[in-house]
């Protein structure tokens, strides 16, 4: 991050093009799909990809949700007045094939399917290849939100049938904030010319602009984009998404083991928790207080989650990014000093 680019530099163009060809080989996407990188978020490129390609009139997109980030699809799409419907299954249970599959038969004005593939509101991951597949016999367009999996979860788009798929810089491919990427079909992105209800955020001018010239429309987040293509060579030389994958999941059983010997309850069974982000319910005990777990963990060196998302009192722990289970042995032996100091004792779940 300390070389300095200019953005229309020949050696930086040629880091995009990279990196977008990388990005493209991870998603196992063929000849037919187009990589397009946009500044911002991952929530500026979900509304970059819920506003250049969803329907405006007639047509509904469904938005699958079981959590916070399901539920901001749905509210960027009221917000630029794109006709939705939704299926709700609350923030710890996974949505099913059957109920996607009812939902299309039963509302046949849907044309596309949006869902999230790992829901960080819990660490829930959905199961999006069953539910691609379900759409796509139905002739729907998939739109898969893959910021948290992306790098660590393997996903095949040409296998799955997925349409779009949409991640960001900072999450499994662990390279630093500043911008995020859409995997489309280039017959969708074609198609989508004048959708969008954004100048900024139109990934069709987007894209065109990347084709035309190797350059972004707009200022690029530079050092971020020089800092992830060092990170794509350092996910290949680990061994890929298996590899990377394979890590955190040691990082989630290491955790989890050591937090229920200390009392603790996951808000997930072990057969629906993704090796992203694990959540633990928060004891009853009196004596805990979140605000002052978080910080006598932060000044011992350890950044959890700071806050809920989950309806049920919980906490979340990540196990992602350049950790070990080193880390991990070293932030449960931490947890357990700070529960001794805070006399913390009855880790039955808090109630709602």
């Amino acid at each position: 991050m300390r070389a300095d680019y200019g953005s229309r530099d020949i050696e930086f163009r040629e880091i995009i093009a990279a990196i977008r060809r990388r990005l493209l080989l991870l998603a196992a996407a063929g000849p037919s799909f187009e990589c397009v990188i946009m500044q911002g978020s991952g929530t500026f490129a979900i509304e970059a990809a819920l506003g250049s390609f969803c329907p405006d009139r007639r047509r509904k997109t469904l938005v699958v949700i079981n959590g916070a980030y399901g539920e901001r699809a749905a509210k960027i799409l009221e917000r630029i007045q794109r006709p939705y419907v939704t299926i709700d299954r609350g923030d710890s249970a996974a949505p099913t094939v059957e109920d996607v599959a009812a939902m299309l038969e039963a509302e046949r004005t849907i044309s596309h399917v949006f869902v999230v593939h790992c829901e960080t509101t819990s660490g829930i991951v959905n199961p999006i290849v069953e539910i691609s597949k379900a759409a796509k016999v139905r002739g729907k367009t998939v739109i898969v939100d893959a910021m948290s999996s992306f790098g660590a979860l393997p996903i095949d788009v040409e296998e799955a049938g997925i349409d779009v798929l949409v991640s960001s810089s900072n999450k499994c491919i662990e390279g630093v904030p500043g911008f995020s990427y859409v995997i489309a079909r280039r017959l969708l992105l074609e198609a989508s010319l004048g959708n969008c209800h954004s100048v900024v955020l139109d990934l069709c001018e987007q894209w065109k602009a990347l084709e035309k010239n190797g350059q972004f429309r707009f200022t690029p987040p530079t050092h971020a984009l020089v800092a992830f293509h060092e990170a794509l060579k350092e996910h290949e030389r680990e061994g890929g998404v298996e590899a990377r994958g394979a890590r955190y999941r040691r990082n989630a059983e290491v955790l989890v083991r050591g937090m229920r010997e200390l009392g603790f309850q996951t808000l997930l069974a072990d057969g629906e928790a993704g090796p992203i982000i694990q959540t633990f319910l928060t004891p009853r005990d009196l004596n805990f207080d979140f605000e002052k777990f978080y910080q006598a963990l932060r000044v011992r060196g350890y950044a959890i989650y700071p806050g809920k998302l989950t309806k049920r009192p919980s906490f979340r722990v990540g196990t992602i990014g350049q950790i070990d289970e080193t880390v991990m042995h070293g932030v449960l032996r931490v947890i357990k000093e700070v529960l001794r100091e805070m006399s913390v004792s009855d880790m039955r779940p808090l109630s709602l």
